[in-house]
């Protein structure tokens, strides 16, 4: 049977840069594009020309890419014509392969919003698809605020897109800008519309403020339309847009969908989904979700015992889909509420052979919970685990000693007659025979502890190059003044790879002294540094 093909238009550079706290630089929005090229979106949203300069430079050459690099903009102002609006002319002057106008098709909006007519707004969309037809662009219309729009006045939301149709536009775009539209409306708006225009040439962009973005994209499919538009982990204004990266698995992996639908991410492709996610996340200085489906750390991770017991036995039994087919892994959980078979999985995933009746396993598990009920949480630190049970079950080489550190706050006028506050630390290590002292200002103390540890560890300072430390969260596990502070730190290294430490004192320092030593020596032992 042939299957239909289904297209995916990524608006992470355009929708996505709306999202509170982010701010694309050029260079993001290249390595960005780069990325959903090799992922195999068939559409690039990359910003919107004329707008910010950020955007123009971009459209100010060509950029090759598989997939189709698309230009934003409004289309013609009411009362100009295509000739005569400079914004219409940035977009049409753009150097992109297509161009996705949006235009209002709720009548309130043309009335309140734009100020015109009913009639204005049709030859506006009329008028500018023709001129970026006649440019040689492929045309996309986005109907902002469709189905509100539709649940008001049908015919007019309805006209709205036709018109663009008519003209040769390749696609309609059927928009829930509040979105406050929920899945059964918007199937039964979708399939009103493909009565009228062919659902080969109708598209859903969907907004999650109702957490059903992504819902709502896969009703505006089963109702007809073959266009998906999203952003990479659901960004975007307010609540974000629908996830590309939930809809693409989804597609790819679940029966519905796969069967009857083709897209442009291969199986190789979805295999990096997870380092695409993760990849965004990293250019925008901010922590993973988590709890993101599919690509989210604890997607795949597993808690209690009892559910360890029978994923050992058949993975199946507590997942949808195997990890790997996203480029993710399973973690079973070490906690307090662990069995030995989390602790067996747990081993056997860091390639530490142990047999299932070491009496040492006991001495593990309790260990783990005695730890875990003075704040320590095993579950968020896979490296502090592993050098707990390479300590209690085979050996940690002693690489180096931390004899003494000193972190101090002083706050004072600098040359510029500016009050600032700074971070020093002074670390004195002992590798071998050898004694080192370093010193280093911070951002913060546990900045400048980090710096000084780091800037010279001796004949192990190689190994460490490329390590970085990309989270810092602290949590106070009780009130009061003798709170107890739990750390973690996410760090990463040149491979790629990540892993979290944790370190639980009554001091923060002291704890955030503790993860970054697990982290540092976690490095050393996965590079195989000799002791």
């Amino acid at each position: 049977m042939s299957r239909e093909r289904l297209y995916l238009f990524d608006t992470t550079l355009r929708d996505g840069a709306q999202t509170n706290g982010v701010d694309f630089t050029l260079a993001d929005k290249i390595a960005v594009a780069r990325m959903l090229d090799e992922l195999g979106v068939d559409y690039i949203e990359a910003g919107y020309p004329g707008a910010n300069p950020t955007d123009t430079s971009f459209f100010a050459e060509k950029r090759p890419a598989r997939g189709k690099i698309t230009a934003f903009g409004m289309t013609r102002r009411p009362g100009r014509s295509t000739s005569n609006d400079p914004g219409l002319a940035a977009v049409l002057d753009a150097q992109a392969d297509a161009i996705c106008f949006v235009a209002k098709s709720w009548d309130y909006h043309v009335r309140v919003a734009l100020e015109t007519t009913e009639e204005e707004n049709l030859a506006s969309i009329r008028d500018s698809v023709r001129a970026a037809k006649a440019k040689g662009r492929e045309v996309l219309l986005d109907c902002e605020h469709f189905f509100d729009g539709y649940k008001a006045n049908p015919a007019y939301a309805l006209a709205c897109a036709q018109a663009a149709y008519d003209e040769g536009a390749r696609w309609v775009v059927l928009c829930d800008t509040n979105g406050g539209t929920l899945p059964h409306e918007v199937e039964k708006i979708v399939g009103e519309v493909c009565k009228q225009i062919p659902g080969d040439h109708v598209g859903i962009h969907a907004h999650n403020d109702t957490e059903q973005a992504v819902a709502n994209s896969f009703a505006a499919v089963r109702a007809g339309a073959r266009q998906i538009q999203g952003t990479l982990n659901g960004l975007g204004e307010r609540c974000g847009n629908a996830n590309l990266v939930s809809i693409i698995p989804t597609l790819k992996l679940k029966a519905e969908y796969a069967q009857k639908f083709d897209i442009g991410v291969s199986d190789e492709a979805l295999g990096h989904i997870a380092r695409v996610s993760h990849g965004l996340d990293d250019i925008l200085n901010r922590a993973a979700d988590r709890h993101a489906p599919y690509v989210g750390e604890s997607a795949f991770a597993t808690k209690a015992g009892i559910h360890a017991s029978a994923i050992m036995k058949d993975p199946a039994t507590y997942e949808h889909i195997a990890p790997e087919r996203v480029g993710n892994k399973r973690k079973l959980l070490v906690s307090d509420q662990s069995g030995r078979s989390n602790l067996l999985a747990e081993l056997d995933r860091i390639d530490f052979a142990v047999d299932k009746d070491d009496p040492r396993l006991s001495r593990l598990l309790d260990e783990v919970k005695e730890r875990e009920a003075i704040g320590y949480a095993y579950e968020a630190a896979d490296a502090s685990f592993e050098l707990l049970a390479r300590r209690l079950l085979g050996k940690v080489p002693r690489y180096f000693d931390v004899e003494k550190f000193d972190v101090s706050v002083e706050q004072r006028i600098n040359a510029k007659g500016e009050r600032v506050t700074v971070s020093m630390a002074v670390v004195k290590v002992k590798v071998g025979d050898d004694l080192l002292i370093s010193a280093a200002e911070g951002n913060g103390p546990v900045n400048a502890l980090d710096v000084a540890l780091r800037k010279d560890l001796g004949k192990y300072q190689s190994y460490i190059t490329g390590l970085e430390l990309t989270d810092y969260r602290v949590r106070i596990l009780n009130a009061g003044t003798e709170a107890v502070t739990r750390v973690l730190i996410e760090s990463a290294d040149e491979s790629g790879d990540h892993w979290t430490t944790i370190g639980v004192s009554s001091n923060i320092i002291d704890a955030s002294f503790q993860a970054l030593m697990d982290s540092i020596i976690y490095k050393l032992v996965k590079s195989g540094a000799p002791a």
